[in-house]
């Protein structure tokens, strides 16, 4: 669905009896994270300084995640009522800060950056299809339909700008796939387990990233069916300029498949 608004959600159509727990901790993590874009669009601007079509691109893509925040934030508050939205972000901003004073990429170079977002988009689109699929209360299902299609549209606007900056940065094919790989690796960084705790820990726990990023990880990785992540896998490979539906997608498809029920369950043993 393109162009929605939090007036076009059914929120009458609640339904308390089918909240998943683990997954209401998964969706106040996403809320913070998703209505961080605001500083995430300042960092972008800084770095494609005199790029005024990516920059105005940029604007309308950061207000869409902002409201995917703001849709998120609602729905938890309506599922927890206890939960406050609005402190948990100022928690997770207080914490968790991004560069937002550099004029320069941290992934080198602008085609590099873009590579970078291609995958958090590659991420949050098979993320939030993922939450669709594994969500039965009707209300978070619709939300993330909607997340969904609009993170697929980001990773096709990321994309077009790369290809306009590959035109004048010299980043090939392997390049673009080591910068994959780092921010795929990156999954597991400050950023989710940092929000993972504003969102859920206790007050006055103290953070511990290692802790707190296996709890997400243990409950996010447990969504994911092999259609997501064969589609994921299909748009890092495009991104990278290879082969997206050949055995090499089907064999990376299969490890990852086997890592993310292996992480979820060890995890799962360890009482994450």
């Amino acid at each position: 669905m393109k162009d929605w608004t939090l007036d076009d959600i059914a929120w009458g159509d609640f339904d308390r009896s089918k909240v998943d727990p683990d997954l209401l901790r998964l969706v106040k993590a996403a809320a913070l994270v998703e209505r961080n874009g605001d500083d995430y669009a300042i960092y972008l601007n800084n770095v494609f300084g005199e790029d005024a079509e990516f920059k105005a691109a940029v604007s309308a893509w950061a207000r869409e995640e902002v409201q995917h925040g703001d849709a998120l934030g609602r729905w938890a508050m309506m599922a927890d009522p206890t939960f406050d939205f609005a402190a948990a972000f100022r928690k997770f901003t207080d914490g968790y800060k991004l560069p937002l004073d550099a004029t320069t990429s941290v992934r080198g170079t602008r085609a590099g950056e873009l590579m970078a977002r291609c995958i958090v988009e590659t991420g949050t689109s098979s993320y939030y299809s993922a939450l669709r699929d594994a969500a039965q209360e009707p209300v978070l299902k619709q939300i993330c339909a909607n997340i969904a299609a609009d993170e697929f549209r980001h990773y096709k606007l990321f994309y077009t700008h790369m290809r306009r900056w590959l035109a004048r940065e010299n980043l090939g094919k392997w390049g673009r796939l080591r910068i994959g790989l780092a921010r795929i690796h990156e999954s597991e960084d400050d950023e989710l387990a940092y929000a993972y705790y504003a969102a859920n820990a206790a007050p006055g726990q103290a953070y511990d990233r290692a802790t707190y990023a296996a709890a997400y990880a243990r409950r996010a990785y447990a969504v994911y069916r092999p259609g997501h992540v064969q589609r994921g896998v299909a748009m890092v490979l495009k991104a990278a300029g290879l082969d997206a539906t050949g055995r090499l997608n089907a064999w990376l498809s299969r490890l990852a498949m086997r890592f993310m029920r292996w992480r979820s369950q060890r995890l799962a043993r360890a009482g994450a």
